[in-house]
């Protein structure tokens, strides 16, 4: 995987105020800030959910298969 170094990221960063000026470039920092924010928060909300699910499916397993016992021994008590 390809790493960019200090020398590529000022690169970008002049080019950047280059194209949009001086009093753009902040306020285009601060959307792009903020989307990443978003992007990162629908990115946990997502992995919270599939963590509750996994816990809901597993939770259903055991209980599933805790009655699955229970009936093996209510048969084993009746015979």
């Amino acid at each position: 995987m390809p790493q960019i170094g200090w020398l590529e990221i000022l690169s970008i960063i002049i080019i950047a105020i280059l194209v949009l000026g001086p009093k753009e470039f902040p306020i285009a920092l601060k959307k792009i800030g903020s989307y990443i924010g978003k992007f990162k928060n629908s990115i946990n909300n997502l992995q919270n959910d599939f963590s509750s699910i996994t816990k809901d499916v597993e939770i259903e397993d055991k209980i599933a298969g805790d009655n699955k016992k229970n009936k093996k021994d209510v048969k084993k008590k009746n015979v």
